[in-house]
């Protein structure tokens, strides 16, 4: 597992996900820790060490 810090696209606080390193493409929706707003994450990794990763917001 990799923790990754960022800021939230919603209350602008940084915040960090557990992310998996053995998926080298994942796409997945997780609750702001502050605001509780839902983040869509896409992540990409390569031997393990995290390549690409964007938060964006999730219309409600």
């Amino acid at each position: 597992m990799h923790e990754h810090f960022f800021q939230c696209p919603y209350c602008w606080e940084e915040i960090s996900f557990l992310l998996d390193t053995s998926v080298s493409n994942q796409t997945y929706i997780e609750d702001c820790e502050v605001c509780c707003n839902p983040i869509e994450a896409n992540t990409t990794f390569e031997n393990q060490e995290l390549i690409h990763f964007e938060a964006r917001e999730l219309g409600q």
